[in-house]
């Protein structure tokens, strides 16, 4: 059965493409306020969000969220024993839809935070994609926000996944929120997402 909800990828880059430093540890030159503004109130519209282990987002909301965390710690499925409303998941042992269901509510929307193993699972799925960039930063040798970073430039990697630039949805002080969306449906390879 298909999936009906609706993805949406958030995350923040350097100029080089890179979400955190060499080390895996986000800097705060890639911590911005209008960022964050944006962040928080488009996360209190989703339903779920899905992240990997180290990645979070750490606003006063944050705990209220249901979520998703893919991790290799367990087989398939299972409960986070540290918050009733999370939900750890392996993508090798169980497809999102499983990991859904096991959350047991309707669900309508999903907020995909990253880190970079993370977007790769939902590069052909997410519907829109919201990368900031904030000019002035680079991060060489850093940790890129998808696969084939470099070369490519994280536009490229999601228009060669189907996606299309709409419009900038802030552009204030160095910060560029680009509204990706999709223009093309692609037929995912993974059997378990």
């Amino acid at each position: 059965m298909p999936l009906s909800v609706r993805i949406e990828g958030f995350a923040i880059v350097s100029e080089d493409g890179m979400l955190a430093n060499a080390p895996g540890v986000m800097p705060d030159s890639l911590k911005v306020e209008a960022d964050q503004r944006f962040f928080e109130q488009k996360l209190d519209g989703v339903d779920v969000v899905v992240h990997g282990r180290h990645s979070r987002e750490q606003d006063e909301n944050s705990q209220d969220r249901r979520r998703i965390i893919v991790t290799r710690q367990v087989l398939a499925l299972g409960s986070d024993p540290s918050n009733a409303r999370a939900l750890f998941w392996n993508p090798a042992g169980a497809t999102l839809e499983q990991a859904l269901n096991m959350l047991g509510t309707p669900l309508s929307s999903i907020g995909v935070l990253g880190a970079a193993d993370v977007f790769d699972i939902f590069l052909d799925r997410f519907d829109v994609f919201y990368l900031s960039r904030v000019s002035g930063v680079r991060l060489p040798g850093g940790r890129p926000i998808f696969r084939g970073i470099p070369p490519n430039t994280p536009e490229e990697v999601l228009a060669l996944h189907g996606m299309s630039f709409l419009r900038n949805e802030v552009n204030v002080d160095g910060l560029t929120i680009a509204n990706w969306r999709r223009s093309r449906r692609i037929l995912s390879s993974e059997p378990n997402i």
